[in-house]
């Protein structure tokens, strides 16, 4: 029982350190942070993707891709794309555009991006 008490507690504070580096990363970018964003603000966010995925919205494809930094995450959308060269799960990047809602999801339509080196 100590051995998964530990390992829980181990997996915790190495996600809590991920955070942080994520939320420092965000302000060595420039960049404010995803929780402190208003709905309908123009927006420029830094973080991780965490899963891109292809889901067609009424027929027409679009790549969607969550990103966080740390704080809390937001979802980017391109519409009519199926892919997007440098666009994967684990990569880093600056994103830019207007957030929104999706239901109970944040959301950016046709971002436009840096991605990190």
């Amino acid at each position: 029982m100590a051995g998964l008490f530990s390992r829980a507690l181990e997996r915790r504070t190495s996600d809590q350190r991920d955070a942080k580096e994520l939320r420092d990363g965000s302000a060595e970018a420039g960049c404010g942070l995803i929780s402190a964003c208003t709905n309908r603000a123009l927006v420029t966010i830094h973080g991780e993707l965490r899963w891109v995925s292809m889901r067609p919205v009424d027929g027409v494809p679009s790549l969607e891709a969550e990103i966080y930094d740390g704080s809390d995450a937001v979802t980017l959308v391109w519409m009519g794309r199926r892919r997007i060269e440098g666009i994967r799960a684990g990569k880093r990047l600056t994103a830019h555009g207007r957030i929104g809602r999706r239901g109970t999801e944040r959301i950016i339509y046709n971002p436009r991006y840096e991605l990190d080196a």
